[in-house]
């Protein structure tokens, strides 16, 4: 059984003043709180199995989602503190709760109508040589330059006269991406490269709807989008 862990520990500092009094990921998006758009679609994909990462305001976090038997699943909790841990350091603190098989991991601030299906169903299936696999989106209005290209269905840093893509907050890894890692707070990134190098680094591209909601403009944004026409 696939686990998915949600990233919910940063300060969301580009999104005040909204995060002032409460954690990014409780910001309502659609009359639920941002959290909520994930998980859901996750428990509806056929996920029961939950770890989320705590940090800035995380007791309204675990308040607010409980041990999720309310919803037919189990919520675990990865305390880090505030400031949290860097996606790398948080992942890292969480493994003994993920287990030994490739998990998902979902940024809490990230709205995608993917087919999350489809997503359990790559992470149940995820190659042996595959670390990592990085669902990527074209890049947004704000962001001119990519993270990554991909070339076939392998992520590279970007390439001259390729493509570009922007990294969805949407993810798969296999514990054995973090070998030699040591506690503390470090990006997921260095790692993502040097899989890269290796050729273990894979991903696709969704081209639908995706939000990073990253600012109170980009949340508005999507509200009017998601709203229903008069």
């Amino acid at each position: 059984m696939t686990t998915a862990m949600i990233l919910a520990a940063g300060r969301g500092e580009r999104m005040r003043p909204l995060t002032d009094d409460r954690p990014k990921p409780l910001v309502t998006l659609a009359g639920r709180a941002l959290i909520e758009h994930p998980l859901q679609a996750l428990i509806a994909a056929g996920v029961r199995d939950f770890v989320v990462n705590l940090g800035y305001r995380g007791a309204q976090i675990r308040d607010h989602l409980g041990d999720g038997s309310s919803r037919g699943v189990r919520i675990r909790y990865s305390e880090e503190g505030d400031p949290a841990l860097e996606t790398g350091g948080g992942v890292h603190r969480a493994l003994p709760l993920l287990g030994a098989a490739p998990f998902l991991l979902v940024n809490a601030d990230v709205y995608a109508q993917i087919d999350w299906r489809a997503l359990v169903a790559r992470a149940a299936t995820l190659p042996a040589d595959t670390l990592a696999h990085l669902l990527l989106v074209p890049n947004p209005a704000f962001k001119a330059d990519g993270d990554f290209s991909l070339i076939g269905d392998r992520v590279v840093d970007p390439v001259a006269g390729q493509t570009s893509h922007t990294f969805a907050g949407i993810s798969i890894h296999r514990p054995e991406l973090f070998a030699g890692c040591q506690p503390g707070r470090f990006p997921l990134l260095p790692l993502w490269r040097a899989a890269s190098q290796r050729g273990q680094l894979g991903g696709e591209v969704f081209d639908g709807l995706w939000s990073d909601v990253g600012t109170p403009q980009r949340l508005a944004e999507l509200e009017t989008r998601l709203s229903p026409p008069l």
